[in-house]
């Protein structure tokens, strides 16, 4: 009991710097100035490539360059997703830890902070958003704040539906003298089917986004190798009239990798 006393304690010094501008909002993600730096910088450095391999002109190159600005904001809906799968990965290993507590006969403000000690176990080499989650609704429950308003509060600021009916059940439960124990066994165990249903799902959209990569990197790699094997047969498409054709092809192969990569990403 007492690691989870320390290990909650611990989490909100780690999570008191953030708190003072405000708790996690997990419905976006803000990058850091040095992410936005690094994604200009990889971005403007890949489209630059990809422009001289097209137009073999250095100033085509650069104006292409500018479209680097749009590489930010798809890098930080990639981290979202990913921390959103994360947190609901984490938060069904949580359910599983308080419902084992529930049944043991320990109560429920010490069956989250066994589940902030059970979750260290299996992430010690780091602080995850859930386990600094579980500390706040810790704190707030010394503070004499009822759990059902920091769960709701956690529910609002997750935007996830599994989070989200957890802390209907619970507050519901709470209020109304349900048997707590059962409710919480019940609500985990069908909460941890669906998100393994959803991992599955997940393993073979991977599979097919992969795929889509490859695809997509195909052409650009036969234009390296046709650059390289036959140059006098490529020159004419990196003057005059070759320009425009090369601008279209270009052009064709943006919107087929727009439209290929908004066909594999699938939200479960």
């Amino acid at each position: 009991m007492n690691i989870g006393k320390a290990g909650s304690e611990n989490l909100l010094e780690d999570s008191a710097i953030e708190g003072q501008a405000g708790l996690r909002d997990y419905r976006a993600y803000v990058l850091s100035g040095g992410q936005k730096l690094a994604c200009l910088l990889v971005g403007g450095i890949g489209l630059y490539v990809v422009g001289y391999i097209f137009f073999h002109s250095l100033l085509l190159s650069l104006v292409l360059m500018c479209g680097a600005c749009a590489v930010p904001r798809y890098w930080s809906r990639y981290l979202l997703r990913r921390r959103r799968e994360a947190l609901g990965l984490h938060f069904k290993q949580a359910l599983y830890s308080l419902s084992s507590s529930l049944a043991a006969g320990r109560s429920v403000e010490n069956g989250f902070r066994e589940a902030i000690a059970d979750l260290r176990l299996l992430y010690p080499d780091g602080n995850n958003d859930l386990m600094v989650e579980l500390g706040i609704i810790c704190t707030r429950m010394e503070y004499g704040q009822p759990i059902e308003e920091a769960l709701q509060d956690f529910s609002r600021r997750a935007a996830m539906e599994d989070i989200s009916n957890f802390a209907d059940v619970f507050t519901t439960c709470k209020r109304s003298g349900g048997d707590l124990v059962e409710i919480v066994r019940r609500t985990s165990a069908i909460i941890s089917e669906k998100l393994e249903i959803s991992q599955e799902i997940g393993v073979m959209i991977a599979q097919k986004r992969f795929e889509a990569k490859g695809m997509l990197a195909a052409p650009v790699l036969f234009l390296v190798f046709m650059d390289l094997s036959s140059p006098d047969y490529m020159e004419p498409l990196h003057s005059g009239v070759g320009l425009i054709i090369s601008a279209f092809a270009l052009l064709l192969f943006a919107g087929c990798s727009w439209l290929i990569l908004k066909i594999v990403d699938i939200v479960i």
